[in-house]
């Protein structure tokens, strides 16, 4: 029986208008289409596998604004048996690090049926809107547990997690005792889709909102006007132009070649 929590992030759909706001140029999250991050939905998966195996119970954590219970509900209609949504408005604009802190903290208080801890911390390996690819390892610092990242594959077994890292150097083995956190690729499976059932379960299953004073988290070690990394200006990309268009009047090909060295494309 493994206690397993998946850390999940509500995202702005990659095919919306992705723009910054006035003022603190963080990303103004209300202007596109919002969706749990593609990356999350195959570390869910990873954990559902791991509890059709050997049994459990599977928890979803995310930090985000309202709307982010979307987010939460499709990671439960997948299976998750419930979720904790840290829902506050100090937490604009943290950084990777005070994220980090932010989520190490939930976990500190996130509670199983059987009164134990979390054996297992799965993640993305990083998130489309910010690509920091850094909060695992920021976490596990936080907690003191080890940090597999960029996982390919996942075994749970023997109160060990083992698996396969791959880098540009190419495909490591890993292993560490439990309790540990991981963070995912996508090649680490093809995630299920929310079964009518399990859309109509998840709406009956349990979300606790909780709040940065409930786990013990001043107002000020997060947010915006403490992070260590800040956006101090931004230049909106130019409008889209009317091309350039080629009479082919025999020496297209040369046409084409010139105006490929002039771009210097070739």
């Amino acid at each position: 029986m493994t206690n397993i929590v998946v850390l999940i992030k509500q995202v702005p759909d990659t095919w919306s208008e992705r723009k910054l706001t006035d003022g603190d140029y963080t990303l103004d999250r209300e202007a596109a289409d919002a969706v749990l991050d593609e990356i999350n939905e195959r570390a869910v998966e990873e954990a559902l596998l791991i509890k059709e195996a050997q049994g459990g119970e599977v928890k979803v954590l995310s930090a985000g604004p309202d709307r982010a219970t979307d987010a939460i509900r499709k990671a439960l209609s997948m299976g998750a048996d419930s979720a904790v949504h840290l829902n506050d408005p100090s937490l604009h604009g943290s950084d990777a690090i005070q994220t980090g802190y932010a989520l190490a903290a939930a976990l500190g208080n996130v509670a199983f049926e059987n009164d134990e801890p979390a054996d297992l911390i799965i993640a993305g390996n990083e998130a489309t809107d910010g690509r920091t690819g850094a909060v695992p390892a920021i976490i596990a610092e936080y907690l003191q547990i080890p940090a597999l990242t960029q996982m390919r594959k996942l075994i749970v077994a023997d109160g060990k997690v083992t698996g396969e890292r791959e880098t540009d150097e190419g495909i490591f083995g890993l292993e560490a005792t439990l309790p540990a956190i991981v963070s995912v690729t996508e090649k680490i499976n093809e995630p299920r889709f929310p079964s009518f059932k399990g859309i109509m379960a998840a709406k009956k299953k349990t979300v606790q909102t909780i709040t940065l004073a409930d786990i013990g988290v001043e107002d000020g070690i997060v947010g915006v006007d403490n992070a260590g990394t800040t956006v101090i200006s931004s230049t909106p990309k130019p409008p889209k132009t009317a091309g350039e268009r080629l009479t082919d009047e025999g020496d297209g090909g040369d046409k084409i070649s010139a105006y490929l060295v002039g771009q210097k494309i070739i």
